[in-house]
């Protein structure tokens, strides 16, 4: 029952404005007040959970995506998509979509996809005829690509906590980025063909694309940018480096693209990345030692046992099972954040999947999708509310695309991952896994 109270203390932290690291504290302390916990083991307990090399991947992925927001890859990566999808209805859609793909390959970050696409392409967007209520959508949804495609920060902290491997969970969420990828284009396709009117302002737009850059030109340019996922990705999967120099290597590109190449990243923007990934990194920190501490805990007082016992004793099917903890996972993620979700919630519902045969590998594929959902629903939906303010437009205008998304994208795109089991874990057999 405390466990409960832990949770409902969380979510109304939450929904009543404290920070996520603080009303993480805040349930710790209930949590040790309620179990009459000795804090100085706890704490010793924490800091040792902290003491973790892949731990390092996380401040190294964070500066990266940060660099690159600010040294002009975004940019060089949404001109050459724009180039691939030229001359189609809803191609600058689809050439968003595609760029928050790659760029998630590089960063494994949405907050610097929302950041850095959104600020180049919801003008243009715009300029050809989209709602920005819809772009704004579709920024959202299309930048949590970074969830799934590796590497992923979110994977990271999943990892960390459930101790799975990190390159077997990468592997996982390859084909079910790709399918959220293809089903956002398909999507896009269908509805631009009743969005997209050919008006003075989209007739112009379309024609000063067309006399823009070489595609030569175009390609040569956005080729270092391009090169990134490859080196990163094909150096894990390789077997050349770990996820942790993964990283290391991805904040040497960025910085060597970004100064010497490019030429965009100046020692101020520079020292501003460097400032903002501190931040962020800070917080991630401090939320996950206090669900390390709060995950001690709730095992060492069997809460997870009981959670299984539990939803068994309401029903043995693993399909119902399986719907229910989907269910769950998307409901605590409209009203908490992906941190919140990925750090605790999930470890808790692990043991009852497991219980009923799912491999945690495959569970972890799941919980990502369900991150997507979350972070893009709300009354929380802090990705979706990042990008409405980006693209300067009300939320109210970009819910119900945003729903539209959900319904027919993300959701047929989870049911699939949850039911076919081979999507998540084909890949990582085939590594080895």
């Amino acid at each position: 029952m405390e466990a409960i109270y832990a949770i409902g203390l969380l979510m109304a932290l939450m929904i009543f404005g404290v920070p996520v690291a603080w009303s993480f504290a805040g349930v710790l302390m209930f949590l040790v007040w309620a179990y009459d916990v000795n804090t100085t083991t706890l704490l010793l307990q924490g800091f040792r959970s902290l003491d973790s090399v892949i731990l390092l991947a996380l401040p190294l992925f964070v500066l990266a995506g940060y660099l690159m927001q600010s040294g002009g890859v975004a940019e060089r990566l949404i001109r050459f998509m724009a180039l691939v999808l030229r001359g189609r209805k809803g191609g600058m859609g689809g050439a968003m979509i595609a760029t928050s793909g790659v760029f998630g390959a590089i960063s494994g970050t949405a907050t610097a996809a929302v950041a850095s696409i959104g600020t180049i392409m919801i003008d243009p967007l715009t300029e050809r005829g989209y709602p920005r209520g819809y772009s704004s959508a579709l920024l959202g949804m299309s930048s949590l690509l970074g969830i799934l495609i590796p590497p992923s920060i979110t994977l990271i902290l999943f990892g960390v906590v459930t101790k799975q491997s990190i390159t077997a969970l990468f592997a996982a969420t390859v084909v079910p980025g790709l399918l959220l990828m293809l089903g956002l284009m398909i999507f896009n396709k269908i509805i631009t063909r009743r969005l997209l009117k050919d008006t003075p302002e989209r007739t112009a737009a379309l024609q000063r694309q067309r006399s823009g850059d070489s595609a030569s030109r175009l390609t040569l340019s956005a080729l270092p940018a391009l090169m990134m996922p490859l080196i990163i990705l094909g150096g894990i999967y390789g077997g050349i480096f770990t996820p942790t120099e993964a990283a290391a290597v991805a904040l040497f590109m960025a910085i060597l693209i970004g100064f010497f190449i490019y030429r965009d990243l100046t020692l101020a923007r520079f020292r501003q990345s460097l400032l903002e990934a501190g931040e962020t990194t800070g917080t991630i920190i401090l939320i996950l030692l206090f669900s390390f501490m709060i995950g001690r805990i709730m095992v060492a007082e069997g809460v997870p046992q009981d959670l299984t016992e539990a939803a068994t004793k309401v029903t043995d099917n693993t399909i119902l099972i399986l719907l229910l903890v989907n269910a769950f996972l998307i409901f605590v993620g409209m009203i908490m954040d992906d941190l919140s979700v990925t750090v605790v919630i999930a470890p808790l519902m692990m043991p009852l999947v497991v219980s009923h045969g799912v491999d945690p590998i495959h569970y972890a594929s799941i919980v990502a999708c369900s991150v997507v959902i979350g972070a893009n629903s709300p009354p929380v939906a802090p990705i979706l509310y990042m990008a409405c303010r980006i693209g300067k437009v009300s939320i109210h205008y970009a819910v119900v695309p945003a729903l539209q998304l959900i319904a027919f994208v993300a959701l047929p795109v989870m049911l699939l991952v949850t039911f076919v089991p081979e999507l998540s874990l084909f890949l990582p057999r085939l590594l080895g896994f």
